[in-house]
Order: C-alpha cells, then structure tokens, then sequence
C-alpha cells in the first residue's frame, strides 16, 4: 500500500481487486467442492464493508470518507453462505451452475477494476507530466 492522498483512491481499488481475486479462488473452490457430501458453499463479503466505511459520514467528502475506509482496515470477509441450508440429501448446498454464473460475473468485475486502477496511474502520469 502507498502512503500518499494521491493514491487513496487506487489503494482502495487495490483491496477492492484482492477481494475479487479472493472471491475468485472461493468460488474455484465452492466448484471443487460440488460433490462433497456435507459441504458448504462459501463467499466473500466485500462490498458491504466498503460501503459501510464509505457511507458512514454524510456529510463529507468522497476523499475523506476515502480516506477514513483505508484507516479503518478495509478488508474482505470469508463467509459460509446458507450454512443450514440444502436442498440435497448430502448436506451440499452448492449448485454448479450459480456458481459457474457468479465466476463469470466476478471475472467481469476484476477487468473492470483493473481498468479503473489502469485509469487512476493514467490521471497521475497525466498530472506529473503538467496535463500535456
């Protein structure tokens, strides 16, 4: 993490993308798991924390709300979805094709916020180079 205000916003995209690689190999291991008699489906809760430290103060800056989630510790959460729920006789309540869905759209996202982390290091060089 770089301890400047210049990259507050590519830090937070930066826990932000660790999150989704994080989700990423949770899901990989939820499809792993399909078969595992009593298994249960896991995730990663991310975005309600981040809009938790984001929302917290309503009458702030996005900067300093910014700011205050990157002292706060944003961090992803490891969850057991539905832990007494299943709808198989073996205990598992993971469904292949939710899950394969929620890959598909997770991969989506990560491109999107590397684009978006991509686009912050775009403005800065733009910045340093005096906006030419």
């Amino acid at each position: 993490m770089i301890n400047s205000n210049a990259y507050d916003y590519i830090n937070v995209l930066d826990r932000t993308a660790d999150a989704s690689w994080m989700r990423n190999e949770v899901i990989g291991n939820n499809i792993a798991n399909v078969n595992t008699p009593g298994y249960k489906r896991q995730d990663v809760d991310f975005e309600n924390e981040l809009q938790q430290a984001l929302g917290d103060s309503r009458y702030v800056t996005m900067d300093a709300k910014v700011r205050y989630s990157m002292r706060r510790g944003l961090k992803p959460r490891l969850y057991t979805d539905h832990s007494n729920y299943s709808y198989r006789l073996d205990g598992n309540n993971v469904d292949i094709d939710t899950e394969n869905v929620e890959l598909a759209a997770n991969q989506l996202k990560y491109q999107g916020i590397i684009a978006g982390i991509r686009s912050e290091f775009n403005n800065l060089q733009a910045a340093m180079k005096g906006g030419t």
